[in-house]
């Protein structure tokens, strides 16, 4: 069995990181500066609305911040593994380490594929890929410069929190192969970090309890984030409300019951917050918590956790598709696919809701779960070869949908599937679902109160909910929320076979915009416009040319634009401004040296204009071969 560990911890870091529940007091123990300075709070997620992979999985080594004197401080000194894949769907709050208050110009990651576990879709199911840099030999351990915007650095103030967003980016750090059995991705990683306010970004805060001391609505915690059991990187103060939902040890609760519950249990409970960033005007971050998951709903020394889709049933029995998977000795591994028994006596809890009555049928073919249980193990190899959850728990998440509209009344709809949970229908035996089974052609929503009867027919829409109990269908599925898909954020991808010529990938670079030369004789099959799981290919567009990729009309606050590779001496620049990002790309090209392997846009297509409105643009270079 492949297994990825975090690797060690630095026990005088961790062992100051501990104080921060009374206080100030973590402030003083980064490094040997013994004053109070100031917190960089940083989060981590990606721009994606989709992902070509099921699991990525690495090793962060350390994220280190260069002042504007050349001095060096350590941000992130433990390893940490991080599944890039999930990060599509949701932000992570790292770390809240105290650094001096100062500029800072630039950040350094390191990054190990020496045990990666990278797994990319293909025909429908996850399948463990050959990793590969861009000469073609395996990748262990690598160095990314990130340079900050100069008219927007990094600026630590004493005594106040400031957010630092790191994306490390799928889609324009891997390029996938799979003319062979075994599908070969190729990296040449491109990650951009920036200060960022704080917004709606909603985000999960992993760690341990500490205390509610002093604090009428809330609780201090101390950060340790992915799958780490070792480290403490910093505390948060997170404030409930009457509506925040508590799953604490398979009970669920709501708002101060579920706090004094949460008060009752030992110092250094695992837990994790979901919810949003609020005040960051002092040293200690403050978390606006929507929900909170303690003890064994969350993690256990017990027992083994795994989170996936269920492909099929029979009876009791499960089997789970594309499931990361979680030791109880802190290990991860990702497993494609795997049977799991559910019994009368499971636990069963949906993620955010204080649903009564459910029980092991409320688990049916297509819902995403979270189950905890007891392993059996491959006597050789020590793989995980199925999960006991008869005494267990399973916990109902929400799962996402996206296909287009067939039609629809004023409380229900029906959709063609194009994914469930981020797999395709054949992926999936609808079997016993209901009288009759599920249609992925037809498949029957309980929309609610959420009125879709006015949508046209060929809609695509994006839909977030739970799926029917198993053998209760029609309907097949109960939405929470539906979106169109002209309303969610687009992705468009160029990507060049050799490296484009000098000069050449694009047929206009304006202070504007600039336009993809689709005759460049570089340029791969690779072109599209992706919405959710949607693809439209450019050649498909009128003349097969190229959309204007621009950012006039997007937020001019929000815009995240970057050129540059691992390889090149600044690294990865970042810019928030169109003028000088387009400068610096005609910069990077006129030397006759640097080729584009990768161009990656987020941002709405408007198919009447040609025109692809962009507040997120990544040009990313080719390395040397």
């Amino acid at each position: 069995m492949s297994v990825v560990y975090s690797r060690g911890t630095h026990p005088v870091r961790a062992w100051c990181a501990l104080l921060l529940g009374v206080g100030a007091l973590l402030a003083g123990c980064h490094g040997n500066r013994l004053f109070v300075p100031g917190t960089p709070v940083l989060t981590m997620g990606q721009s994606v609305n989709t992902s070509d992979f099921a699991s990525y999985i690495i090793i962060i080594d350390d994220i280190t911040l260069t002042e504007s004197d050349g001095s060096v401080v350590t941000l992130l000194g433990v390893p940490e593994t991080v599944d890039l894949a999930r990060l599509s769907t949701l932000e992570e709050l790292v770390e809240a380490p105290a650094v001096p208050a100062a500029t800072y110009i630039s950040a350094s990651i390191t990054v190990n594929y020496g045990s990666a576990l990278i797994y990319p879709i293909v025909n429908g199911q996850p399948v463990a890929a050959t990793v590969v840099g861009p000469s073609g030999s395996a990748l262990t351990t690598l160095a990314i410069t990130v340079t900050f915007d100069p008219n927007n650095p990094l600026v630590i103030t004493n005594n106040q929190s400031t957010r630092l967003r790191f994306v490390f980016d799928l889609a324009a750090s891997n390029s996938i192969n799979t003319a062979s059995s075994t599908p070969v991705v190729k990296v040449q990683p491109f990650a951009l970090m920036a200060p960022a306010p704080v917004d709606a970004t909603v985000m999960r805060a992993r760690g341990l309890f500490v205390t509610t001391q002093s604090l009428t609505n809330g609780f201090y915690m101390n950060l340790r984030p992915f799958y780490d059991l070792v480290s403490a990187l910093g505390a948060v103060i997170v404030n409930i409300d009457a509506q925040t939902y508590f799953n604490i040890n398979g009970v669920t609760y709501t708002g101060a019951a579920g706090l004094q519950v949460l008060q009752s249990q030992p110092v250094d409970t695992a837990l994790a917050v979901y919810g949003r960033l609020n005040d960051l005007s002092t040293i200690t971050p403050t978390f606006n918590a929507t929900a909170v998951y303690a003890g064994t709903s969350l993690e256990s020394e017990l027992g083994d956790y795994l989170n996936g889709t269920v492909a099929s049933r029979s009876d009791g029995t499960l089997q789970l598709l594309g499931a990361i998977h979680f030791l109880p000795t802190g290990g991860t591994s990702f497993v494609t696919s795997l049977p799991v028994t559910l019994g009368n006596n499971t636990i069963v809890s949906e993620d955010g809701v204080p649903a009564a009555g459910l029980s092991q049928a409320s688990v049916s073919v297509g819902q995403q779960i979270t189950v905890y249980g007891q392993a059996t193990n491959n006597s050789s190899t020590g793989a995980i070869e199925s999960l006991d959850a008869t005494a267990g728990q399973v916990r109902l998440g929400q799962t996402r949908l996206w296909g287009t509209l067939n039609s629809a009344s004023s409380a229900s709809a029906s959709l063609d599937l194009l994914t469930i949970g981020g797999f395709p229908p054949s992926a999936f035996d609808f079997a016993g679902t209901g009288t009759p089974p599920a249609t992925p052609s037809a498949y029957q929503l309980n929309t609610g109160a959420l009125n879709e009867s006015t949508v046209a027919p060929g809609t695509l829409l994006a839909v977030d909910g739970v799926v029917s109990p198993f053998g209760s269908a029609p309907p097949d599925f109960t939405a929470a929320a539906i979106t169109p898909g002209s309303s969610m954020q687009q992705q468009l991808v160029f990507e060049w076979a050799n490296g484009a010529a000098a000069n050449s990938p694009f047929s206009s670079l304006t202070h504007t915009g600039f336009v993809v030369d689709v005759r460049n004789v570089d340029l791969s099959s690779i072109r599209y416009i992706r919405t959710g799981a949607a693809t439209l290919d450019i050649n498909s567009l009128p003349g097969g040319k190229s959309p204007l990729i621009t950012t006039v009309g997007a937020d001019q606050s929000e815009l995240q634009l970057a050129v540059g590779s691992s390889a090149d001496a600044a690294g990865v620049s970042v810019f928030s401004s169109p003028v000088e990002f387009y400068t610096a790309i005609a910069k990077a090209l006129s030397g006759g040296t640097n080729r584009v392997y990768r161009l990656v846009a987020y941002g709405q297509y408007n198919s009447s204009t040609n025109t692809f409105v962009a507040s997120t643009i990544y040009v990313a270079l080719q390395e040397s071969t």
